[in-house]
């Protein structure tokens, strides 16, 4: 399990993201109070989902020696009124939803397509996301 720090002044947005070698800024955009020095967490939440959905998608299509050549993913974040969701558990108050769109490239039979839109559901973020997540949060 890798460890991530974050830090940032109080008196701002802008975060300071350490991963591994990798250094990545965060931010809020201009209008919510921000200073758009990087991606927000949402975005880089979308990212986190997008990058393992390609990983694995093209991962499988490679094993299974497939003709796909690129794969794109597009995500976006909104928050609906659970009463809205005909596939939700709950009906009260407001829930997040993520719509992912996937287009892939290659000469690919839609059977093929169609195991790798399955597939992009087991990707490791896409699990985790879907799954009941305790976070465990101390003050040090």
């Amino acid at each position: 399990m890798a460890d991530v720090l974050v830090r940032g002044n109080a008196g701002g947005f802008a975060q300071e993201i350490l991963a591994r070698s990798h250094r990545i800024a965060s931010d809020e955009p201009v209008e919510s109070g921000g200073t758009d020095t990087g991606p927000s967490p949402y975005d880089l939440l979308l990212a986190a989902l997008g990058s393992c959905t390609s990983m694995t998608v093209a991962m499988y299509a490679r094993r299974k020696s497939w003709p796909l050549k690129e794969v794109t993913v597009r995500l976006r974040h909104s928050r609906i009124h659970a009463a809205d969701c005909a596939d939700c558990e709950t009906k009260e108050g407001m829930l997040d939803r993520i719509e992912r769109d996937i287009e892939l490239s290659g000469s690919l039979t839609e059977e093929q397509r169609a195991k790798l839109l399955e597939i992009s559901n087991k990707c490791p973020v896409h699990r985790t996301l879907t799954s009941e997540i305790e976070i465990q949060t101390r003050l040090i």
